[in-house]
């Protein structure tokens, strides 16, 4: 079935800042949480860090030029938190500011929507000395920082995203230690990923001041599908579908936190969740103008005993056998893809934006200097096309994100996964539009995925 888009659909890619822009001393910024979990020896694979990354911060007219080039018409980008507040809270750093204000009007006067991100993770060091987002100041922190972007942008910028994944800040940054800041401890887990939450309930409370702008959060949603047909191991399918979606989807909606999520959590940890106070829920409720939706893949669970490092009774087990994946070992299936667009459009009623979907493929320049990444063309064809199938049947999709626009710096994994439609050599910082790119301009200008996957050049 061909699916031909409206025509105010945005079509971009994405960043985020600490994974482009390097340039982590310059105009004031101070450092964040991301800058001294890299220094940590072992924490990054090759030994990396965002010091250089795509050098986006110096090359950001380049860029525009090349988001322009492919008939882009929306780009997400995040402001670094450390730029605009070095300290975390108080001092407003104008140079970081103005960057942002240059780069926001080069966009526009292109045609190109700005979609902008406030926190993608990079955290201002200095809020660390009350523990992160552990601390209930993170959310006035926070707030401060909204505050001071939007006193800038929001008169120019209309699409605004407070806090990308929550899930895996609280899981990966707080649970398991393998993201900044590094933190290994559940019940910090906990704590942090509802002061994230709260943190979008304040920051969409004063972007709501303006009377342009639209909030929401970009939430990393994995739909979960059990393993066999047996009631054990759809309880467990169900059990990790509260853990990564339904704790946080659930209170956007007005709904509160899933009750059986509670329990889990209560009874792992061996307390009651204190941290989330009488009128929380009501504070994170009904601050969602949008959601943003990252999709990647899906898990395949199994029911399991809780023990070491399990803490509740469901394992990944899957998928298994020969199917179609990512150099990252991701299943590739953008039939879950549909299929969770249409939940969410049932189940909770939000209009939509995809504001990350991508996988990593590592073709690099061949002899004639193309970047031939057919597995890339063959994903991002699939997915268009599964998201125009759920669109047909009702889903309330505004735009579609790839990620992302540059090969960059992915965070612990390093420099070594390329997700980009555009490939850069590190060293010199050269730009090559993939064959992806070109067909993902091919869509976009045509509508409609009704292009051939491949041309000749």
């Amino acid at each position: 079935m061909t699916f031909r888009f409206p025509p105010e659909f945005l079509w971009g890619a994405a960043t985020s800042a600490y994974q482009v822009e390097g340039s982590l001393d310059v105009d004031g910024r101070g450092e964040s949480v991301w800058d001294v979990f890299a220094r940590q020896p072992g924490s990054i694979e090759g030994g990396g860090d965002g010091s250089l990354a795509c050098d986006s911060y110096r090359r950001w007219a380049d860029d525009v030029e090349l988001i322009a080039s492919l008939g882009l018409n929306a780009y997400r980008f995040s402001v670094g938190w450390s730029r605009v507040m070095p300290d975390g809270r108080g001092r407003v750093e104008k140079r970081g500011l103005d960057h942002y204000e240059r780069f926001v009007d080069a966009l526009l006067d292109r045609g190109v929507t700005p979609v902008l991100t406030l926190n993608h993770w990079d955290m201002p060091q200095a809020l660390m000395s009350d523990g992160g987002w552990v601390a209930r100041s993170s959310v006035d922190a926070f707030a401060e920082f909204t505050a001071a972007v939007a006193d800038r942008l929001a008169d120019r910028v209309e699409w605004w995203v407070t806090q990308n994944e929550p899930w895996i800040i609280a899981l990966l940054g707080y649970q398991l230690g393998l993201h900044a800041p590094g933190v290994r401890d559940l019940g910090a887990s906990v704590t942090a990923g509802h002061h994230v939450l709260l943190a979008h309930g304040a920051g969409a409370d004063i972007l709501r001041q303006y009377p342009r702008t639209r909030a929401g959060v970009a939430l990393s949603l994995f739909p979960c599908d059990p393993a066999t047909p047996s009631e054990e191991d759809a309880a467990a399918a169900w059990g990790s579908d509260g853990y990564v979606n339904r704790w946080y989807l659930d209170p956007l909606a007005g709904r509160g936190y899933p009750a059986d999520m509670r329990e889990h959590y209560e009874r792992a940890l061996g307390r009651p969740l204190t941290e989330i106070r009488d009128g929380d829920e009501d504070a994170i409720a009904g601050r969602s103008d949008f959601l943003g939706v990252n999709y990647y893949t899906r898990r395949v669970m199994a029911a399991a005993e809780p023990g070491k490092g399990r803490p509740f009774p469901w394992r990944v087990v899957g998928p298994s056998g020969d199917v179609a994946r990512t150099d990252e070992g991701w299943e590739i299936a953008p039939g879950s893809f549909r299929d969770l667009l249409l939940r969410l459009h049932r189940d909770y009623g939000f209009p939509l934006l995809v504001t990350e979907n991508g996988g990593v493929f590592g073709d690099a320049p061949l002899h004639d200097g193309r970047v031939r990444d057919v597995r890339r063309q063959a994903f991002l064809h699939s997915h268009v096309a599964a998201m125009g199938e759920a669109m047909a049947a009702g889903a309330d999709v505004r735009g579609y994100l790839h990620w992302s626009l540059l090969d960059n710096f992915e965070w612990s994994l390093g420099y070594r996964p390329r997700f980009g439609l555009v490939h850069v050599d590190y060293p010199t910082g050269r730009r090559t539009v993939k064959d992806s790119g070109r067909l993902y301009a091919r869509i976009v200008a045509a509508g409609t995925t009704d292009v051939e996957e491949s041309e000749d050049a």
